[in-house]
């Protein structure tokens, strides 16, 4: 087992949130070894390009993570996961944080004009001190 993966016990709980494979055409790849590929990438930090080979292609991974996000196959997982944890009354409702650390500022919160003061334009001349 290596870091990030999912342990036995954890891939039975959200196995059957994953699409099965169709009658025709291409079939799914192990979704357990993708998935663990994406965890690989979300817990490491790593660019998808540095995947290791053990999880197949980062290309692969990276287009089932994309259509796991868009078809909501994440959050169906993460919904049963919830309502799995709260009947074994691990979650306390009472209790909601939020970790500013991860809440980024918008794009126009850079480099915005400060008070009284004017931006430089491509027709206004510059003076050097």
């Amino acid at each position: 087992m290596h870091r990030y993966e999912l342990t036995d016990e954890q891939w039975a709980r959200i196995a059957d949130y994953f699409p099965a494979n169709g009658r025709r055409g291409g079939q799914w790849k192990d979704h357990r070894r993708v998935v663990n590929g994406i965890l690989w990438i979300l817990g490491s930090g790593a660019a998808w390009r540095d995947l290791p080979e053990r999880y197949g292609p980062f290309q692969t991974v990276h287009r089932r993570h994309l259509r796991f996000r868009a078809d909501g196959t994440w959050e169906r997982v993460l919904q049963a996961l919830r309502v799995q944890a709260d009947a074994r009354g691990l979650i306390d409702w009472s209790q909601w944080n939020v970790d500013s650390t991860s809440i980024r500022a918008t794009r126009h919160a850079a480099g915005a004009r400060k008070k009284g003061g004017r931006l430089p334009t491509a027709s206004s001349p510059t003076t050097t001190r």
